[in-house]
Order: structure tokens, then C-alpha cells, then sequence
């Protein structure tokens, strides 16, 4: 944003998604290309921001300048400027530097995948459990079952009573169900 602002870009021209640039299938860049018309200039801080798919960078880059019409100011990347350079020079550099940059940002998205990967793994084998802790069910959950079976209580009040939701206690009773039926097996 600070850069976006430095390069006098106004607040309601900037589109900022926040989700990964694994693909283009995001909110705000299906906008801004909508919004976008030839002899535009588009200011992006650094071709990862644009995406992190070497293929489809080069697909939009192409899209964005040849079928659309404008023009795209990479700014940590002054080579990777089409306002600059419209000779066939200038085309063939910028071209290059993109499809290096595009690997890159791709490298690092895999790179950063992989080592996601290796760290959670890492973490199971310590024992660490991820997502929201087990909710557990009272000790007299069979006798509060048992009771709302024989409707002497309603749902609400066993949800209260269990301190869960309706969501919980339907799994934890399939749980309850399943229990009983292995142990009479």
C-alpha cells in the first residue's frame, strides 16, 4: 500500500485481494481487469503479488498488455516497465525478466508449500494436534441421552447442559450410538 501510495496511485484504483496468488480466480483482480481499458497503467509492487503461477503470469501479462491494451509498471522491477522499451529490445528484455521473475515467484510457492508441509508433519510427530480442541461430552452423557430420548428433556436443554452445540451433540451421539453397538458386538 505505501508504495502503491508513493506512486500517487489513488486510494479507490487500488485492488487488493486477500488470498494466496496461487491462481487468478481472485475477487478483486476479476475487477480490476473489468475496470481496466487500453492505454491504462497498472502499478503492481512485484510480479508475486501478481500471481505465483509461471504459466499463468505469462497468460495475464499477455492478456493485460496485448489483448487489453495497457500498460504495467512493475515497481521493484524497473526493467519490468512497458512504458519503456516499446522496441522490439525493450519487448524481448522485459519478456525475459518476466518469465525469470514468473519461475521465481512459482520456486517460491512451491519452496514455501513444501516447507508448510514438512513443518506440519513435523509438528504431528511431536504430538501436536492442530484445529479446535475435542469437546467433550459430561460424564452422565449416556443418562442426559437416555432422557431426551425418552423426551423428559428437550434438545435445547441438553445442549445447555452439555455446554456444546446442537452440531456437536448430534456427532457425539452418533459416537455414543456407535460405541454401544461395538460393545454389543
Amino acid at each position: 500500500m505505501i508504495a502503491l501510495h508513493e506512486a500517487a496511485v489513488l486510494e479507490r484504483n487500488i485492488f487488493m485481494d486477500k488470498q494466496s496468488g496461487k491462481d487468478f480466480d481472485r475477487p478483486n483482480y476479476k475487477k480490476l481487469v473489468k475496470k481496466l481499458k487500453a492505454g491504462d497503467l497498472l502499478y503492481i509492487l512485484s510480479i508475486d503479488r501478481l500471481g505465483r503461477n509461471y504459466e499463468e503470469i505469462q497468460t495475464q501479462w499477455r492478456i493485460l498488455t496485448k489483448e487489453i491494451g495497457i500498460d504495467i509498471c512493475v515497481l521493484d522491477m524497473p526493467l519490468l516497465d512497458t512504458r519503456n522499451g516499446k522496441d522490439l529490445m525493450g519487448t524481448f528484455i522485459a519478456d525475459l525478466v518476466l518469465q525469470i521473475l514468473s519461475f521465481v515467484a512459482q520456486s517460491e510457492r512451491e519452496n514455501i508449500r513444501k516447507r508448510q508441509a514438512e513443518g506440519i508433519a513435523a509438528a504431528k510427530a511431536k504430538g501436536i494436534k492442530f484445529g479446535r480442541p475435542e469437546k467433550s461430552v459430561p460424564n452422565d452423557f449416556s443418562k442426559i441421552v437416555k432422557a431426551w430420548e425418552q423426551k423428559k428433556l428437550t434438545l435445547a436443554e441438553v445442549l445447555k447442559q452439555c455446554n456444546i452445540s446442537e452440531s456437536t451433540f448430534y456427532r457425539k451421539l452418533r459416537e455414543y450410538r456407535l460405541l454401544l453397538s461395538n460393545k454389543k458386538n
